[in-house]
């Protein structure tokens, strides 16, 4: 008697397919689990040839990624080192914002070994690095929202409730809530790491891929897939998007109505400014992932011709804007905050830097010498 195939489908949050394939018969029933990229064709006895378009896509898929990797990869290093180089950057919010340039950094890391991938159409990294990769992109999906959830509230305490963020607001406790994000994302990150594996096909080439025989879900696994999509866009994009919009909210409110925060024109204009860069991190963030977050969620309510060329790289696409926000981050850093900007700039010119420094020495020095010669005439 003729098998029937059952399929079941798996997507994660980057750009892994998972496809695991059952052969029932009435006699016995045998499950192989047989990973094919969404850019892949589906059918194996196709020729083997590549097809030019999917080539052309794998081409720019790589460069896209190249460029991404390097500006992410740079940025964020740069970004971690300002923080930890000097003193005055280890405030509440720039402890919150190494922990994001953390999670860019090792994400953008990842690129490289995924254009190989594209553009060999293997995975020939062996399965440690295929738990790395996988469990880097999860940790960095949940570890940045959690984080500008973080930084939401604390920008929200700092506005509307100044007194209560002197004890708050504090580097140590901003270096404890981190840590205790990295083992929330943990709650999914390890799982994905022992679940992943690679799996060579029919057709000699190696996969990336998650084993459902680990998972325990019980049947029918398409339920539980489903399940499963819903609760990572809740709980990974819905929820914290809604926290922090409530906290932008109440600071809108809280900002128009008050003119002088602080009690200082200086201190609350730093205040405002630091907002306003938290917000647009916030709001870059949300606009890079939000596509992502819709095609996995239509994907798995819609049936999606996945050899149709527009849908390929529209996912690509998409699964690459997400990249495209870890290296946006220190650019806006860059732009948005004074302090950023000129460690920046320390980093990259450091005898102009040096230069400025004794320059302004020199003339300290001087109006200080005139002040007392000043001073000792007077007295004489």
């Amino acid at each position: 008697m003729e098998p029937v195939n059952v399929t079941l489908a798996l997507d994660t949050v980057g750009d892994l397919k998972e496809r695991f394939t059952a052969s029932v018969t009435p006699d016995n029933a045998t499950l192989s689990e047989d990973l094919l990229q969404f850019s892949s064709n589906t059918n194996e006895t196709t020729a083997v040839e590549r097809d030019p378009k999917s080539l052309i896509l794998a081409v720019c898929i790589t460069a896209l990624y190249s460029a991404i990797c390097v500006v992410g990869l740079l940025g964020n290093v740069l970004v971690m080192y300002g923080v930890v180089r000097y003193t005055k950057m280890k405030t509440a919010t720039n402890i919150y914002i190494f922990n994001l340039a953390l999670a860019d950094a090792l994400a953008t890391s990842t690129l490289p070994f995924q254009s190989a991938k594209y553009l060999m159409e293997t995975w020939p990294f062996g399965e440690l690095l295929c738990k790395t990769v996988m469990a880097i992109d999860y940790y960095n999906m949940f570890t940045s929202i959690f984080t500008l959830t973080m930084m939401s509230v604390d920008r929200y305490i700092a506005v509307c409730h100044p007194v209560k963020a002197l004890d708050f607001r504090t580097p140590a406790k901003a270096k404890i809530i981190n840590v205790c994000i990295w083992i929330l994302s943990s709650a999914v990150g390890v799982p994905v790491t022992i679940m992943a594996v690679t799996k060579v096909t029919s057709n000699g080439k190696a996969q990336v891929m998650v084993r459902d025989n680990v998972s325990g879900f019980p049947e029918p696994d398409w339920y539980w897939d489903t399940v499963t999509k819903i609760c990572v866009f809740i709980f990974a994009f819905v929820m914290p998007v809604m926290v922090i919009t409530v906290c932008y909210g109440l600071m809108i409110l809280r900002l128009k109505s008050v003119r002088l925060l602080s009690g200082s024109k200086e201190k609350d204009r730093n205040l405002r400014r630091i907002t306003r860069m938290v917000l647009v991190v916030v709001a870059a963030f949300v606009i890079c992932w939000t596509p992502i977050h819709i095609f996995i969620i239509v994907r798995t309510i819609v049936h999606v011709n996945q050899n149709n060329l527009l849908v390929k790289a529209s996912w690509h696409l998409c699964i690459a804007l997400g990249y495209t926000n870890s290296s946006l981050n220190p650019v806006l850093y860059a732009f948005l905050d004074e302090n950023f900007k000129r460690c920046l700039r320390d980093f990259c010119f450091p005898s102009r830097s040096h230069m400025e420094q004794s320059s302004f020495s020199r003339v300290r020095n001087s109006t200080r010498e005139r002040l007392n010669h000043k001073v000792s005439r007077f007295c004489t």
